[in-house]
């Protein structure tokens, strides 16, 4: 089992960025997450908010050993071409670290205050699926790639220098909707992500629910489902406070994982054993060192 955190990069301060960044590279950790917003959502607008793919190159040079990526980039942010060359040249700088992970967007307020077009939710979808296949191509590719989708062109687009990691850099798809996300994911992803801040809990029954959906739709697309590894996005609170738990699962859903750190080893334990890979925390407040070394040393140390 591997662990990584979602390092919050909203109301906050390089400093604090720096030492968690440089504590989780010292430690146990395999990876290190940052969120893709312009706002940071909630209610107030006018906080602090790195840019995310500026963030992580930055950290790639600090770095020799975390895995990197994030949870996740926002499709309608960046042209499609144009991440596959950035992911491409951050894998090459970083030997091989990088996870390319992208959902279609859903923060209409981010894109208004930006100028940036927020199309409806079947076109973010068929936006995305087009996105997806063409980072896939021009990862796979063996030279200049052409490609004529309804919303993205290529004409002869090479990607020089190509992916560091071998088969390719892997392309993790967000979001869980049954319909359209995780298919485009059988066709086109190599990682799953089950969201825990997505308010439908971090219950075993959510996650077998959602991979049983997976695995149907590589089964119409011709896709062997044991070649997308599972992951987790897991919000985390150690705490002996009943009270704090209730709120905790209040605010996130059921099954959300708040409580003592025996009863989290075990529920993590049940994720590991059917067929996890990785879980990424959050909730852990940046620049908290101690909060940090806690879970590192009461809930990752238990996985060695």
């Amino acid at each position: 089992m591997k662990f990584g955190v979602q390092v919050n990069c909203y109301d906050t301060t390089w400093d604090d960025l720096e030492a968690s960044i440089r504590a989780m590279e010292a430690g146990r950790w395999h990876s290190l997450w940052f969120a893709d917003h312009f706002l940071p959502p909630g209610r107030e607008e006018h906080r602090t908010a790195f840019e995310g793919f500026t963030l992580i190159s930055v950290v790639a040079g600090m770095t020799q050993r975390l895995r990197l990526g994030h949870l996740v980039l926002g499709n309608t942010y960046r042209n499609p071409a144009l991440v596959a060359k950035m992911a491409a040249t951050l894998d090459q700088a970083s030997r091989g670290r990088f996870t390319l992970a992208l959902g279609a967007a859903w923060f209409k307020r981010e894109h208004e205050a930006y100028g940036w077009d927020f199309p409806s939710m079947k076109e973010r979808q068929d936006r995305f699926q087009e996105a997806c296949e063409l980072i896939r191509m021009m990862f796979t590719a063996d030279g200049p790639v052409d490609y004529r989708g309804e919303y993205y062109r290529l004409d002869q687009a090479p990607l020089e220098p190509g992916c560091y990691q071998q088969p390719h850099t892997p392309i993790m798809v967000g979001g869980t909707g049954e319909r359209r996300t995780l298919r485009t994911l059988a066709m086109y992803g190599d990682v799953f992500n089950l969201d825990g801040w997505a308010r439908q809990g971090m219950s075993m029954e959510v996650y077998r629910h959602k991979t049983g959906v997976l695995e149907k739709h590589c089964e119409d697309v011709g896709r062997d489902p044991a070649e997308i590894r599972r992951t987790l996005l897991m919000p985390l609170q150690i705490t002996e406070d009943e009270g704090a738990t209730e709120r905790f699962l209040k605010a996130l859903g059921p099954g959300s994982m708040s409580g003592p750190k025996s009863y989290l080893i075990d529920r993590i334990g049940e994720f590991r054993d059917a067929g996890v890979d990785e879980i990424m925390f959050g909730f852990i407040r940046t620049g908290d060192i101690e909060k940090y070394q806690q879970v590192e040393e009461e809930i990752v140390a238990a996985f060695d």
